[in-house]
């Protein structure tokens, strides 16, 4: 992230975005596939197997594939080979950003569910960040979708509603004002709202 200021000396928080180059790698068909989508590639992969190299072949080596589903009207406007840069955006767009956010391990119930914990008075001394009892005694079991402690986070997330503040052409960069899921270095999905 970092930061811009407006005349009148307001800071405004953006994210900075490298958008592209993206190969379109693939074209997916309603008649060969089943659905419509589009397979794109980005960044540069020096070894990769031979499988994955006759199928970028077209392309060139890329280091990620990512899919997205269109509907059959815009499947005409990509080809296998089109590159898709930063100037497919223009400030004052409106996006949603989809990605994994950060992964934070395994959690208890406090910070991952936002219990409050028991009192640390009247003899209670390791109980304090347990989350209680889990059910009553008759059901014989633990209800799915019980909340408990357990692994945190590295879950696909959405920003919807955020504006693009500036495009860098040159650089492939975008600037988005405010926060995406995801941590430093990861990738993301930018959709434009129509």
């Amino acid at each position: 992230m970092t930061q811009r200021f407006r005349e009148n000396g307001e800071a405004l928080s953006l994210t900075m975005v490298e958008a592209g180059p993206c190969v379109v790698t693939q074209v997916k068909t309603m008649e060969k596939d089943g659905y419509t989508a589009v397979q794109f590639g980005f960044g540069i992969k020096n070894h990769i197997n031979k499988p994955l190299e006759g199928h970028l072949k077209a392309a060139g080596k890329v280091a990620v594939l990512c899919e997205l589903r269109v509907t059959p009207e815009e499947l005409a406007a990509y080809e296998v080979g089109n590159t898709l840069t930063a100037d497919s955006f223009a400030a004052g767009d409106k996006i949603s950003v989809s990605g994994k956010t950060k992964g934070r391990g395994f959690q208890g119930v406090v910070k991952r569910h936002g219990f409050h914990g028991q009192d640390k008075g009247h003899g209670n001394k390791d109980q304090v960040r347990m989350p209680g009892s889990i059910g009553a005694t008759d059901a014989d079991r633990v209800f799915k979708g019980k909340r408990m402690g357990g692994r945190m986070g590295f879950t696909r997330q959405t920003t919807k509603n955020l504006k693009i503040f500036e495009v860098d052409v040159k650089n492939n960069l975008i600037y988005i004002l405010g926060s995406v899921p995801g941590a430093r270095n990861s990738l993301v999905e930018i959709r434009e709202i129509k």
